[in-house]
């Protein structure tokens, strides 16, 4: 395949994922989604800490599977590969909310 052709490819690939992320969310309780991944979290952090603090966990509140990356990225990536058509709570591990917010806001 040429290689605008391979570009055209992964540009669909990752619309019809984008698009597909959207309907998903839209079907979803965000607030019921944290409500229960902060809870989970809660029970299985012993699992991660301090060993991997710094990694990123994504949870499937339904059956607890969680699933751990270097980025959230590829935290959500291991999960979808096991659920496709779900989402997942996905938090720092070893880090509260507060410290990643102030991480985001100076930017490291």
């Amino acid at each position: 395949m040429p290689e605008g052709g391979v570009v055209v490819e992964v540009c669909r690939v990752w619309y019809n994922m984008v698009m597909q992320n959207k309907e998903l969310i839209k079907n979803v309780n965000i607030q019921q989604l944290a409500e229960e991944g902060k809870r989970v979290y809660e029970e299985v952090k012993h699992k991660y800490e301090p060993q991997d603090n710094g990694k990123f966990l994504a949870i499937d509140v339904d059956t607890k599977n969680t699933y751990v990356g270097e980025t959230s990225s590829e935290a959500v990536e291991a999960a979808r590969e096991a659920h496709p058509d779900k989402v997942f709570y996905v938090v720092k591990i070893g880090f509260s909310a507060s410290e990643v917010l102030a991480e985001l806001v100076a930017g490291t």
